[in-house]
This record gives C-alpha cells, structure tokens and sequence, in this order.
C-alpha cells in the first residue's frame, strides 16, 4: 500500500502513476544508460524523456544523453554513440551536499583559517 502512495504523490524518488501511464501509452523505448535511466520518445519523436532509475536528478543523466533529450543530436547514443576524446573525464553528477562535494581551504565546511584578503580593502568607519 504504502509503495503504491509513493508512487502517486512522490516523484522525486522515481516515476508517477501519471507518467507510467503516459510513457505505456504514448511512449516508445529508445535506450538506458549505464546508470539505469530509460529514455523514451513519443511517436513523432518531438518529445523526449527520461524515467530515472532511483532518484530524479538532472545531474545524472549523461552528456551524450542530455544532448539527445535537448534535441541538441537527432540520434540517440544507442544509434549513433559518440566520439570520446582521450582528455575527457567520466561523467560525475553533482556532489552538492554529499561528502565528495567541493570544499575549499577556510571554507565553514572544511577545518582551518580563511586566508587573509590581499586586495587594497579598507572598511568605513563613521566619523
């Protein structure tokens, strides 16, 4: 029961009852990703979308995905996957809010002093 009342009212944590329906209907399967994501398109291929395997995050979809669903490829990376070049890194998704985030030297999430301003500030006082 309680699966079932997720489904309906939380779409954060994967796909509504009212997109499973529309994907069933309308939808045709187009690829997944290495992630689990599925990608699907309507009949006339004007829209595009993604039914994510977890949770719903824009960040985990990746590059080549995002282009096809922007409509920046014709093609899906299942057809026509594409070029990787040797300098370019794996996708990662944002890390915002999980211990692998970005924390600089002084910042309140990371221990140690903020480095003093080099610049030429003064602060106002009031005469």
């Amino acid at each position: 029961m309680m699966k079932l009342l997720k489904r309906v009212f939380i779409w954060w944590s994967g796909a509504t009852v009212g997109t499973l329906w529309h994907t069933w209907r309308r939808g045709r399967f187009v690829g997944a990703d290495g992630l689990g994501n599925r990608y699907y398109q309507d009949r006339s291929g004007s829209r595009r979308w993604v039914i994510y395997k977890n949770t719903v995050d824009a960040s985990l979809i990746p590059p080549e995905w995002h282009g096809w669903v922007h409509h920046t490829f014709e093609a899906p990376p299942t057809v026509a996957p594409p070029k990787i070049k040797p300098w370019e890194k794996d996708h990662r998704p944002n890390l915002t809010g999980t211990p692998l985030a970005y924390r600089p030297r002084g910042s309140l999430a990371q221990s140690g002093v903020r480095q003093p301003s080099t610049s030429d500030y003064e602060a106002w006082e009031p005469k």
